[in-house]
C-alpha cells in the first residue's frame, strides 16, 4: 500500500530492526568509497593509534545504513519519495566492527510544497544506537515525497 504526504504525522515515531556491521561491510564501503584509512583497515595501527584501540567502520557506512534500515520499516518502503533534500547529521560515537545497530525515526515537522501542489515535505528525526543504548549518529533529514493523489 503506497504512503504518501497526508499519511505522515508530527510526532510519529518507529524503530527500525537491527543489523550487525561486518568487516565485510566495512571493507566494502572503503572499496566503493575510496577510504582505506587505517582506522578502518588496519587492526594493529587502530590498536597503536585509535582512541577507540580497534578498527571502527566509516562514519558514512553508518549513515548509509540509516537509510537501509529505514527502508525495513513498512511505513517508509512504502513511501513515495521523490528527493531527498538535505541531511543535517552527527557523528556522535564510534561503530565497531560486530556493532548491532538500530534506528529510531520521529516526524518532527511537515509542510506542503508552496511551488508543486502535488508534492509534501517531511522532516524526520534519526538517532542510531548501538547493541548497548550507545547513541552513536543522530541527526535530521528532510525529504520531498508525493502528495495522496486526488481522485
Amino acid at each position: 500500500m503506497a504512503v504518501y504526504f497526508e499519511d505522515f504525522q508530527v510526532g510519529q515515531e518507529w524503530t527500525s530492526p537491527t543489523r550487525t556491521i561486518t568487516e565485510t561491510d566495512v571493507t566494502t564501503f572503503a572499496m566503493l568509497s575510496g577510504d582505506w584509512d587505517e582506522i578502518h583497515t588496519s587492526e594493529e595501527f587502530s590498536k597503536r593509534e585509535s582512541a577507540y584501540k580497534t578498527r571502527i567502520a566509516h562514519g558514512m557506512l553508518g549513515l548509509s545504513l540509516v537509510e537501509g534500515l529505514k527502508k525495513r520499516i513498512p511505513a517508509f518502503a512504502e513511501t513515495r519519495y521523490i528527493a531527498s533534500l538535505e541531511w543535517n547529521w552527527k557523528f556522535t560515537g564510534p561503530i565497531l566492527i560486530g556493532d548491532t545497530v538500530h534506528v529510531k525515526f520521529r516526524i518532527t515537522k511537515l509542510r506542503e510544497s508552496t511551488s508543486k501542489p502535488d508534492r509534501g515535505i517531511i522532516w524526520e528525526r534519526g538517532q542510531m544506537f548501538n547493541q548497548r543504548g550507545e547513541l552513536v549518529q543522530e541527526g535530521e533529514h528532510s525529504l520531498l515525497i508525493w502528495r495522496r493523489p486526488k481522485t
